[in-house]
């Protein structure tokens, strides 16, 4: 499994240096000869795609590192299909809004649950394209943990269509395995509801929720008033 790291030790007279990524604290020894050929030096900063391999006593060591803005090379048709190179995801979110969209129509469910949907689905669309720009420049990234949480409660069609547009986090196994979990739950639920005719309780959820910020709204003081004792506290001063 390939990963994604940036270089931040080398020593270019000696030809080696050290690869950190999100996943570790520890890191990881890498050589020049574990370079993929590009006629390029190293230097501290650049981000990198690497494996991972046992080295010498051993202890992890990084193979066939790649620059990130290094050409991919050219790999043989297997014949296996991965999410990037498939339709699937996007069908799959294209039947899942019609089919919310048709038990709106026939009022199984609210327009409401709809547009909650598609909100969330919004958002976890920008903060996966967000990560994917952080992971680029070795930023902070986002947890993991969070990109599935926002699925689990309704986002995963704007998950699964970053995946498919912007070729991130749609290889690594492990996390596919728990967003398809979570995607199942979320469908298995809302199907659930919808079937013995009981989805208004998620419309009674949203539309508490929806109280609950309109009355914490109205506690708030209004703009002119705060900004009044704001100048009576500078003018104190």
């Amino acid at each position: 499994m390939r990963l994604q790291g940036k270089i931040t030790y080398w020593n270019d007279d000696r030809g080696f240096g050290f690869i950190t990524w999100d996943e570790v604290e520890d890191a990881v020894f890498v050589h020049i000869k574990a370079f993929t050929a590009s006629g390029r030096r190293p230097e501290v900063g650049e981000i990198v795609s690497f494996e991972v391999t046992d080295g010498k006593e051993g202890k992890p060591e990084a193979k066939s590192v790649r620059f990130f803005d290094q050409p991919r090379p050219a790999r043989q048709f297997t014949g296996r299909q991965t999410q990037q190179n498939s339709t699937f995801p996007l069908l799959f979110v294209l039947f899942f809004i019609s089919f919310l969209a048709a038990s709106a129509y026939f009022q199984r469910i609210s327009w409401l649950v709809v547009v909650v949907y598609g909100v969330l689905s919004l958002i976890t669309l920008i903060v996966y394209g967000r990560d994917k720009i952080f992971a680029q420049q070795g930023k902070w990234r986002t947890p993991e943990s969070t990109l599935l949480f926002l699925g689990l409660i309704g986002g995963w069609p704007g998950g699964l269509a970053a995946q498919y547009l912007f070729w991130h986090k749609s290889s690594k196994v492990e996390f596919l395995v728990s967003f398809w979990f979570t995607v199942t739950l979320n469908v298995c639920a809302i199907c659930y509801l919808i079937w013995i005719g009981d989805a208004g309780i998620v419309d009674q959820w949203i539309e508490q929720v929806w109280q609950k910020a309109l009355a914490y709204k109205q506690t708030w003081p209004d703009m002119d008033t705060m900004l009044s004792n704001l100048k009576r506290t500078a003018n104190k001063w």
